[in-house]
Formats: C-alpha cells, sequence, structure tokens
C-alpha cells in the first residue's frame, strides 16, 4: 500500500517526522510543510530547518513549495535539487485565509490564466519532477473541470486531489467524492487521494473503488501513528510503543526547544492523539490546560485511561 503522511504546518515537523518513521513507518512520503520562496531567493532559519538533508536523512521526505511566481518557485527547486531531493510539491491547495489572500495557495484557482502561465513557465523549466496538490474549486465543486482541463496539459509527476472547495475549508461533509471520480475517470496525470482518510475502513472503501491508488493521510495519521502501519497489514496501536513514541518526541523537542516550546509542540500533538484513549475526556481536558509544569502529570493520567479499540479522528474529541 503506498501512504502518504500530509503536511501539517506546526505539527509534522523535522523531528516528527523522523521519530514517526523510527517507531511506525508504513509511510512512502512525509511532505514537509510548505516553504514560501520570496524575491529574496534564501531560505529563512525555520524552512531550513524543515529541509535541511541532514535532519531528513534516511526518511523518504518530500519538500513542498507555495509560490505564486514562477521565478521564486524555479529558484527553490534548484535550491532543492543541490540538497539532493528527487521531487518537489506545489501546493495549490492551502485555504488558510492569509495565504489565499496573497494569491497563493488555493488562491491560485481563482486565476485560471495565472495558474496556466505559471505553470507553463515551472514546466518548461524545472529542475526536478513537479507533483501537484489541490483542491476542486474556489467557492464550488463546478470549477473543477475547468481546473482539471489546465492540470492536465502539464507533465505533473503526480497530481494529490482533496476534493474539497476552498470555502469548505475542512468541515465535515463537505468532500465531493463524485470530483475525484472525475479526475480518476478523464484524467491520465498519476493520481494520490487525499481527504478525511481517519481510520483503516475508509481507506479500505477507497480501494474497494480504485485500486492501488495511493493515499495522503493528515490528520487521521497524527490522530492515530499506527494507522498507516494497520493499512499497509501491520499491528495496530499498542500502549507501550505509544508510550515510548511520546517520550522519544518529548525528549527530542526539549533537547532542541525551550521548555515551554517544547510544552506547546507536544501539548498541540496530544489534543489529537487523546482520540486513542476511551473515556479520556477528563484526562485529556488536563493536557489541554496542562503548562510546562504539570504536562508530565497531565499525561501519565491520560496514559493510565484504556486504549480506543478503533482510534479515529474527531473534531469534538480534540476541542475544535
Amino acid at each position: 500500500m503506498d501512504i502518504r503522511f500530509a503536511p501539517m504546518e506546526g505539527l509534522t515537523d523535522a523531528i516528527y517526522r523522523r521519530t514517526h518513521h523510527q517507531h511506525y513507518g508504513g509511510v512512502s512520503k512525509y511532505y514537509i510543510p510548505f516553504v514560501s520562496p520570496t524575491q529574496h531567493h534564501v531560505f529563512t532559519p525555520k524552512e531550513l530547518r524543515g529541509i535541511a538533508p541532514s535532519r531528513n536523512a534516511g526518511i523518504p521526505t518530500v519538500p513542498q513549495l507555495l509560490a505564486k511566481d514562477a521565478e521564486h518557485f524555479l529558484w527553490a527547486a534548484c535550491e532543492l535539487k543541490e540538497m539532493g531531493y528527487a521531487e518537489v510539491n506545489l501546493n495549490i491547495g492551502c485555504p488558510s485565509g492569509t495565504v489565499t489572500a496573497k494569491g497563493k495557495g488555493a488562491g491560485m484557482l481563482r486565476d485560471l490564466f495565472h495558474l496556466d502561465a505559471f505553470l507553463n513557465q515551472v514546466f518548461r523549466k524545472t529542475p526536478l519532477p513537479v507533483s501537484v496538490k489541490t483542491r476542486i474549486g474556489f467557492e464550488s465543486p463546478e470549477e473543477w473541470a475547468e481546473i482539471l482541463e489546465v492540470l492536465a496539459q502539464y507533465p505533473i509527476h503526480e497530481l494529490i486531489v482533496h476534493p474539497r472547495t476552498r470555502s469548505s475549508f475542512y468541515k465535515a461533509g463537505t468532500l465531493c467524492y463524485d470530483a475525484f471520480r472525475t479526475a480518476a475517470e478523464s484524467c491520465k496525470l498519476p493520481l494520490v487521494y487525499n481527504g478525511d482518510l481517519f481510520e483503516q475502513t475508509d481507506c479500505e472503501l477507497l480501494q474497494r473503488d480504485y485500486p492501488g491508488m495511493p493515499m495522503m493521510m493528515g490528520r487521521g495519521l497524527v490522530c492515530n501513528p499506527a494507522l498507516a502501519r494497520m493499512v499497509c497489514g501491520g499491528k495496530g496501536l499498542e500502549r507501550q510503543e505509544f508510550r515510548d513514541f511520546h517520550d522519544a518526541l518529548y525528549e527530542a523537542y526539549r533537547k532542541e526547544l525551550t521548555r515551554e516550546q517544547a510544552h506547546s509542540r507536544m501539548r498541540e500533538l496530544m489534543i489529537y492523539m487523546a482520540c486513542c484513549f476511551d473515556g479520556a475526556e477528563k484526562a485529556a481536558k488536563g493536557v489541554r490546560k496542562s503548562n510546562p509544569e504539570n504536562y508530565e502529570a497531565a499525561i501519565n493520567r491520560l496514559f493510565d485511561c484504556p486504549l480506543a479499540t478503533a482510534p479515529c479522528f474527531s473534531q469534538k474529541g480534540i476541542g475544535l
């Protein structure tokens, strides 16, 4: 099974990717949260911490770029090739308001003339294979046919389709599965499915309809770090392994970050991973409200709760 780990800003950083790969695996590609090149043609220290080859050694990683200027994209792609990367991913699906207001991410879907011109320049000069992660429209799924027509003109390495519009963000019940079906039936580009793969049965249903289809997981895999391995036929979540994964992450963050920063990062991750426990509402609330001084006690109380038989992402469960 070909499973990809979606980039999640502030969550799936280099430390997380390395630790997950060591403890769980099951992932064929980890996508690095986007880098946004500018006219200055220099990576920021934060961006370098994410893409530095030394921090991703031994892990199958793909850097992602957020850009609306082909010159900036091509500069970054050349730099990434020099670092040893074999592929670069273009993000035209990010729904963030601060991103789309600049005409980047899903904002590019509002102007298909500009998107076409951008892709034309990129694919004439790119030094690396370019995959594209997209949504199916900015406001309406009816935009998808035109978007797909533009994309289909280019030798995209892989087209990763999240079948929501930008206006849907990540709202429950807003997936447009028919839009993915349209791409699968009419587009000759290699496709990857992304969207609401929260538990093993979701993946099994997708594979029933599209056998062998590569799958990209985000929130579901952060919530249950064993999910990819399970879908690949491996074992599910186990208590001691899960605790070891948590402790390895926490130790790695404490070595690199301040105590407060390490707590903040772990607290955010554990708000997601609390779904792995049954009857843990009170303990999970304790983690959400914890501070650096009482975090470890709060985590101990959470890990005293029984493991869920089928951990699954839940917006209610993580307090969204």
